[in-house]
């Protein structure tokens, strides 16, 4: 209860936060351990006595023949340690007040650092995440067998997400519950991943400052593609636009796989090909966002690819701006965050309704193909705990989205929204969003 109220401050006080994690030369400041470390505090909290928890980093798939997937650390793992290399372990131990953590590493080894890169060091490792106690990972399993079997613990905890019951499961917490469910019957196995939600849900002032230092990043990125639009111009064109201002930047990598779209592939939501070419007369469609320190930005504009609207594209941008606009007046603390989705549909429908392209609420899934609202942070759709009201310390972004496939008008306004005590924030209010802003930044 306490670290939700902590985290339930003024606007204020979030600028507050910001300027502190911002170094003399204008650069953000790295988070610092003591963030990792109220995080497991919280989380040990949580744990009950005589209890076991065990957290993997994970490990990269393999791809094809002896080529494997870029590695992706579990967000969990990250946000409770800070450290972002494979095959660590994080091992957590809860008897009565106190818990003991203990982190697993791989050793130093020069010729498989020769292939695969530097591997952190102890001291590295205890920096990060303010661990002291660091082990070699071959020493895990002993450890946790011997702990396992002493009889002192009576539940196990996990982080056991599956996007849909009916996934196959192949991550390490599940192959590892699997067999400890085997080999010690008397451990109760749990899911950490309800706490870690709930945790997850409420962002603290220097995730806060990471999401507005990702966000300057973006913008540039859009503002790129937009002043470069022209008629004939191909997908992989304006990806590369927004990529260059990523770089830039030392973002290496965009927040999730962009979306950039062009005519008719606006229609299809999640768009990768980059393959199409806008012509003119077309609307171009983004979805894309910069990561800073691990947070996250998603931000969604369209905008005619010759740089002006016509009449029909902007009758139906007038549409969703104005949703846009209406949320960001309405959202306060106290909403239901269900209520969120709904109340920017049902607005919507009344302006589709006003343009006599809807007669009946029920005929929204027409124009609107998608929900309105999903919360962002360490992943780009945030796990979080979706019954709690709206309260601050929350961001989730606002997304409306018109697709009109007889006209050929496709496209949508994402905005990331910071609830404050009073109201919210748009941190994405800086990109161009109304019609008169675009046309603006697309001549310049």
């Amino acid at each position: 209860g306490g670290s939700l109220r902590r985290n339930a401050e003024s606007a204020e006080r979030f600028d507050a936060g910001r300027e502190r994690f911002y170094s003399k030369k204008g650069k953000i400041r790295k988070m610092k351990a003591s963030f990792h470390i109220e995080n497991r505090k919280n989380l040990e909290e949580f744990l009950p006595d005589h209890s076991l928890a065990v957290l993997f980093s994970g490990n990269a798939p393999r791809q094809s023949a002896d080529a494997y997937y870029p590695f992706f650390c579990s967000r969990n793992f990250l946000y409770l340690t800070g450290v972002d290399f494979p095959g660590l372990v994080l091992l957590i131990r809860k008897e009565g007040d106190r818990a003991e953590e203990s982190i697993y590493i791989l050793p130093k080894d020069p010729f498989a650092e020769r292939w695969h890169g530097r591997r952190f060091s102890r001291e590295e490792v205890r920096e990060k995440s303010g661990i002291t106690d660091i082990r070699f990972v071959d020493k895990f399993k002993s450890d946790f067998c011997r702990l396992a079997g002493n009889g002192s613990y009576r539940s196990l905890w996990l982080d056991l997400y599956l996007d849909t019951p009916e996934e196959p499961v192949f991550d390490e917490a599940h192959r590892f519950a699997a067999d400890a469910s085997v080999r010690y019957p008397y451990l109760q196995i749990s899911d950490l991943l309800p706490q870690l939600r709930r945790q997850r849900t409420f962002k603290q002032p220097c995730e806060i400052a990471a999401m507005r230092k990702a966000m300057t990043i973006t913008r540039e990125g859009i503002l790129a593609m937009m002043k470069a639009s022209r008629p004939g111009m191909y997908e992989y064109e304006y990806k590369a636009e927004f990529d260059r201002a990523l770089t830039r930047n030392g973002v290496l990598h965009p927040a999730f796989p962009s979306i950039i779209a062009a005519g008719r592939d606006n229609f299809c939501i999640h768009y990768y090909s980059y393959t199409g070419q806008a012509k003119d007369g077309d609307m171009v469609l983004n979805d894309v966002g910069a990561c800073w320190d691990n947070e996250v930005n998603d931000v969604s504009r369209g905008w005619p690819v010759n740089g002006k609207f016509t009449k029909a594209q902007a009758e139906l941008y007038q549409c969703a701006y104005h949703t846009s606009e209406y949320m960001f007046h309405t959202v306060k603390p106290g909403m239901p965050m269900d209520s969120v989705d709904k109340t920017s549909h049902r607005y919507c429908f009344e302006q589709l309704r006003k343009l006599g392209k809807l007669e009946t609420f029920d005929q929204i899934g027409k124009y609107m193909w998608h929900n309105g609202a999903h919360h962002i942070g360490y992943d780009v759709h945030d796990m979080v705990d979706m019954s709690h009201p709206v309260a601050p310390g929350m961001v989730f972004c606002i997304d409306i989205g018109i697709y009109d496939e007889e006209q050929n008008i496709g496209f949508r306004i994402e905005d990331n929204c910071l609830v404050t005590e009073n109201g919210c924030e748009n941190l994405s209010a800086g990109i161009p969003r109304s019609i008169e802003e675009i046309e603006t930044a697309m001549r310049k």
